[in-house]
């Protein structure tokens, strides 16, 4: 642990020369999505760049682990999404860093699938308000992290339409890999009608118990499967990870020297470095 504080501490992330925006996304719930989702965003950002995070889950996990307001009457992804408003207008600086942004998500994002099914461009509608932002505004993020509901819906498909990344959390568990087929035929499907620059290009394994022999074969499979894609950063089944959203923090701010904050920023500055590479 000291060594791996010390190699940190030494460490200075490479910052891109254009936005990187990712969909942090799993159909499959309890993968440690918007976990990595936040905890990734507070680790770049504590590691120099500026970050932002929006919230499309109705749940709101994103808002409160950032400490953000996220009730019925903040502005909020619903409304950029189903009224126009611009991002601009939506986004909040999380109290744990300055440079860390985030676009709440409210309750009424549930029905917001149904919404948009009757929209015009019902699936560029984040992308045009992100696209807007970024030519807007004088400091860009560096990077973006969308946050999807566990669902294959009209809101991970903005996600995916908006995205130039995709970035997969897959849980060191039993059926670890039960669904991803079917969210690679739908990245596919994106990339050949609505989005050609979507990629998947980025695994991180989650909830890895190294007690267990079960996680460790799961590491070997996942790494089989994506051999590029996979980061070497594992992110371990740890209690400080889960407490840290009922305090409204990431663990990065929670406990920033237990495992599960230094494996986090682990990966992180592995992509930062294959960002730049």
């Amino acid at each position: 642990m000291a060594r791996r504080r010390q190699a940190l501490s030494a460490v200075e992330l490479p910052l891109p020369q254009r936005t990187r925006i990712f969909t942090v996304v799993n159909q499959k719930g309890g993968v440690g999505k918007t976990t990595t989702a936040v905890n990734l965003a507070a680790a770049l950002a504590q590691g120099g760049a500026r970050v932002l995070v929006l919230d499309l889950d109705p749940q709101g996990n994103a808002s409160t682990a950032l400490g953000i307001d996220h009730h019925a009457d903040v502005v909020s992804t619903y409304d950029v999404l189903i009224d126009g408003e611009s991002l601009a207008s939506a986004i909040a600086v999380s109290p744990q860093n300055e440079r860390l942004f985030v676009v709440p998500s409210t309750i009424h994002l549930a029905g917001a699938d149904l919404e948009l099914a009757g929209m015009e461009r019902r699936e560029h509608r984040l992308r045009m308000a992100l696209d807007a932002y970024l030519s807007d505004v004088r400091d860009a993020p560096h990077y973006v992290f969308i946050d999807c509901p566990p669902s294959l819906g009209l809101l991970t498909i903005n996600a995916f339409t908006a995205a130039t990344e995709v970035l997969l959390p897959i849980q060191c568990e039993y059926y670890a890999l039960e669904g991803v087929s079917q969210l690679l035929d739908t990245i596919e499907r994106i990339k050949a009608h609505l989005n050609p620059t979507l990629d998947l290009s980025t695994v991180l394994l989650t909830m890895f118990d190294g007690r267990t022999l079960l996680s460790r074969q799961v590491v070997d499979e996942v790494r089989k499967h994506f051999p590029q894609e996979t980061l070497d950063a594992i992110i371990p089944r740890s209690v400080r990870v889960s407490e840290a959203p009922g305090y409204g923090q990431t663990v990065i701010a929670y406990d920033p020297n237990s495992p599960g904050a230094l494996s986090y920023r682990e990966a992180a500055a592995e992509i930062a470095r294959r960002g730049t590479a």
